[in-house]
């Protein structure tokens, strides 16, 4: 599986964290969350796959927190890791991420999550916003 960002860190415990992330088209746009706390920074809609949740349930659920959007016809396109240290858990991570291409049909309500906002953005301003090179690298080839 291909690694996007920092290596594996000798001598550092690494917990695995599958998650999900989702590449959202509508009408020449692309739906990214901004994170303002911990993080400051723009990424896909997405998160943790929770104990016992399938992949699509979790995708579902994340997107809906952190967008106020529902989607529709979700369909993975691919997947990435990335080794990284997460503040919020206070834990260093193998973070196994699942990108899904699906369509926001829906908005029901403000994002759920504290600190986080949805904005609609050209794909060339999410090319530049984006953070993970990962999630811009699928943006690139999977729009």
């Amino acid at each position: 599986m291909r690694r996007y960002g920092e290596s594996k860190v000798l001598g550092q415990t690494y917990r695995t964290r599958p998650g999900v992330y989702a590449l959202l088209p509508r009408n020449g746009r692309v739906l990214l969350t901004y994170q303002s706390s911990i993080h400051h920074e723009f990424q896909f809609p997405g998160g943790g796959v929770d104990p016992g949740e399938s992949p699509i349930a979790a995708l579902h659920r994340e997107v809906f927190e952190e967008t106020g959007w529902r989607i529709a016809s979700p369909r993975l396109i691919g997947s990435f890791r990335r080794f990284v240290y997460m503040p919020e858990y206070d834990m260093w991570a193998e973070k196994i991420c699942r990108i899904y291409r699906a369509f926001p049909v829906r908005r029901l309500s403000e994002p759920l999550e504290p600190d986080h906002s949805a904005h609609w953005v050209s794909p060339e301003e999410a090319a530049i916003l984006l953070e993970n090179r990962g999630e811009r690298d699928f943006l690139n080839t999977r729009l």
